[in-house]
């Protein structure tokens, strides 16, 4: 048996005692470490789910871990028992026809830890041992778990980079300074960009985006003018906060030719269409990840990428429902961790 962390309804998260299953062909066995906790984890947690997406029966929350390989399956070689690995929270079919296009984060059965999207659901990785495929694991050598439980969202953030394009010497800004925006103002600077721009409206959370690497914060309630005062220069804008005027206040920045990615979620929006003509705009999603997660495992492993000013609180697992009344608090948290 091990302990997990189980969503019932909002605000009703009681630690279980769940069954470990036996391993399969290809499986390890993952003592997990370190979690960190996920915007949607909080939106299950407040509200039962998002949009069409609600929970049916209890869940598992949780897809942000790492830990280290307790068992494994005869089969399994380039995994060792006590190596550090994160885990891959996506797992893909393989075969169908997203999955051979090279666009796993399409795939037409992804099984996503910790997901209502499918029911039943698919229960999360808060717990402290978890089942997996060895190949959904990612070795590290020099950091520890708690340092890797951040490779999830920074893979986000990877791709969304790269759904920007090139961004050698290209001013870049990025509205919402959460932890997603946060880790692609570090994403960016990785990718070359000559300057990071992060706005909010809140500066508790611009105060941590810029210990992590953004250039220039911007309170933009505080201060409009220091916005405006871009004029038409920014060429590439990652919407990280889905919120409507974030996104058309950006617009008016926006240099000719330039590119929008977008990846915060949020309502729906009305977009001055003369805007993005006459600008030749380009308005492109960006949705989970592919070969970045093991990426974002290697710049965190080798330095390149230090993503400790992220992480403010740390919660043993019995104190699951303070970390996320903590972790709702944008004032007071960027990436709340729990520990198993």
């Amino acid at each position: 048996m091990t302990q997990a962390l189980v969503i019932h309804a909002p605000h009703n998260l009681q630690v279980e005692q769940r069954d470990v299953p036996a391993l399969q062909a290809g499986e390890v066995r993952v003592r997990v470490e370190a979690g960190g906790i996920c915007g949607s984890d909080l939106h299950y947690y407040h509200h039962g789910g998002f949009g069409a997406v609600r929970i049916k029966h209890p869940m598992i929350l949780g897809h942000e871990i790492a830990g280290r390989i307790a068992e494994k399956a005869p089969d399994v070689s380039d995994l060792a028992i006590g190596d550090v690995v994160a885990v891959n929270p996506g797992l893909a079919c393989g075969h169908c026809s997203q999955c051979l296009a090279g666009r796993a984060n399409h795939c037409t059965d992804m099984r996503f830890y910790g997901s209502a999207m499918r029911d039943p659901h698919i229960d999360g990785a808060f717990r402290q041992d978890l089942v997996c495929k060895a190949r959904q694991c990612v070795k590290a050598v020099h950091k520890t778990p708690a340092e890797l439980a951040l490779s999830e969202p920074f893979a986000v953030a990877l791709h969304a980079v790269r759904r920007a394009g090139a961004l050698m010497g290209k001013r870049i800004l990025v509205t919402g300074a959460g932890p997603i925006g946060t880790l692609v103002a570090v994403a960016a600077r990785l990718n070359g960009a000559r300057e990071v721009i992060v706005t909010d409206i809140l500066a508790e959370p611009l105060a941590i985006a810029l210990k992590a690497g953004a250039d220039r914060v911007i309170d933009s309630r505080e201060f409009p003018e220091a916005l405006a005062g871009l004029g038409r220069s920014i060429d590439v804008l990652i919407e990280c906060s889905g919120n409507e005027q974030a996104l058309r206040g950006a617009l008016d920045l926006m240099a000719p030719c330039g590119t929008i990615v977008q990846l915060g979620l949020g309502d729906d929006v009305t977009l001055p269409q003369s805007r993005i003509v006459t600008g030749e705009l380009s308005w492109v999603g960006s949705f989970r990840f592919r070969e970045e997660f093991a990426l974002a495992v290697d710049l965190i492993d080798s330095g390149k990428a230090d993503l400790g000013a992220l992480v403010t609180q740390r919660f043993a697992l019995s104190d699951a429902g303070k970390a996320f009344d903590l972790a709702s608090n944008r004032r007071e948290a960027m990436k709340v961790l729990l520990e198993f």
